[in-house]
């Protein structure tokens, strides 16, 4: 058992909160955000900055966010950087809220959007602890308890401790879970006009990265993930393109049943994160879970087509395994952390994916070129 010992100074103005681990694990804490219990999957994100970003990445749905940054909400909250219409990520970890924050595009604190959006949160805990009991044990299932009971007794303290645990021992595994349904549109919708028309699967897209195609004078169209091939196709696209998204690529057997159509229709694709990862499955390929994830502004990916070294955005929790790789498949990426697949492209056909997010929202600027790739292919077909 871990217990916090770290001191705020709001530490009068916030409630007394539990961090409990399947494993048995508890941390102590302050509660803030919307008061309850939020259950998922924790893990953590090494970004030093862009928590606004991160939190309403549909990408962590089903998943508590442990920031290893230690200061958090000094900047604020703004409309224009939300990256989805909600928080999908079910819970925050922190070392250290702000209580004031400062910066000119600011509309409202950290606190006062997490409440407005019903998260749960909880600061004053170590941080680097519980980063690296992930990273030893793997991401771990967990319940943050913040309730507005008073927990002033051994005996209340307990029996938090004790609700907690069980909450996070019942929530599912992210293996077997699809949650493209959870986080997509209801309905296609026309995003912007251009020169070139590409389809774009929403299985959990960030704006960033639909205000980056947009950028390179493409006609947008994006359905939701239960989309049929046909339906899409019968739009008559010049090229097609796969989101990010949250859950287990294997588990999502309707987008599976649909590629197979795109892929053989020879129009260019172009797939990121889970994008990456559904195209890979449905060319032959396999996926598996990594130990704790791949999830900050900050990782180094190498493009084996240039000999350079990229830094990248990630976030994600599954990988492509590289020895089930077909033959008509080439890797174009690796990790440097992990040697992981990072990137790949078809030998004949026009495809390709990579497991990073090149919009860089929040997160370096060194992949964009991708984006130029895509629209090369769409114009040259």
């Amino acid at each position: 058992m871990a217990k916090s010992t770290l001191k705020s100074q709001f530490s009068s103005n916030f409630r007394p909160s539990i961090l409990a681990l399947e494993d048995g694990t508890i941390f102590e804490g302050l509660g803030f955000g919307a008061s309850g219990v939020a259950c998922g999957e924790l893990v953590f994100n090494t970004s030093l900055a862009g928590y606004q970003e991160i939190l309403t990445d549909p990408s962590y749905a089903g998943q508590v966010i442990t920031m290893t940054a230690p200061e958090i909400g000094n900047y604020g909250i703004n409309s224009d950087d939300m990256e989805s219409r909600q928080i999908f990520a079910r819970g925050l970890v922190i070392r250290h809220l702000s209580t004031r924050y400062s910066n000119w595009r600011a509309e409202e604190s950290l606190d006062d959007f997490l409440k407005r959006h019903k998260i749960t949160a909880i600061a004053e805990v170590d941080t680097r602890a519980i980063t690296r009991h992930i990273r030893e044990k793997g991401a771990l299932r967990c319940a943050i308890y913040s309730t507005d009971e008073a927990l002033d007794t051994k005996e209340k303290l307990e029996k938090a401790k004790h609700s907690a645990l069980e909450e996070a021992r019942k929530f599912p595994s992210m293996e077997g879970m699809d949650l493209t349904a959870e986080v997509t549109c209801a309905k296609k919708y026309k995003f912007s006009e251009g020169k070139k028309h590409v389809a774009v699967l929403d299985f959990g897209i960030k704006q960033n990265i639909l205000r980056e195609l947009a950028s390179h004078d493409l006609e947008l169209t994006v359905y939701p993930a239960q989309a049929k091939a046909a339906d899409i196709l019968a739009d008559k696209p010049q090229g097609i393109f796969l989101s990010n998204g949250p859950g287990d690529p294997a588990a999502c057997k309707g987008v599976l049943k649909e590629l197979p159509e795109l892929i053989s229709s020879g129009l260019p694709i172009f797939g990121i994160c889970l994008g990456h990862q559904l195209l890979s499955i449905a060319l032959g390929a396999s996926t598996y879970k990594l130990k704790f994830g791949h999830r900050g502004g900050n990782q180094p990916v190498k493009n084996l087509q240039t000999g350079k070294v990229e830094v990248t955005c990630q976030n994600h929790g599954f990988a492509v395994d590289a020895n089930s790789m077909p033959e008509d498949l080439e890797i174009t990426h690796l990790s440097l952390n992990d040697d992981s697949v990072e990137g790949f492209k078809h030998k004949t056909k026009p495809i390709f994916a990579v497991q990073y997010h090149p919009e860089s929202c929040p997160g370096p600027h060194d992949s964009k070129y991708l984006f130029e790739d895509f629209l090369s292919l769409v114009e040259s077909h």
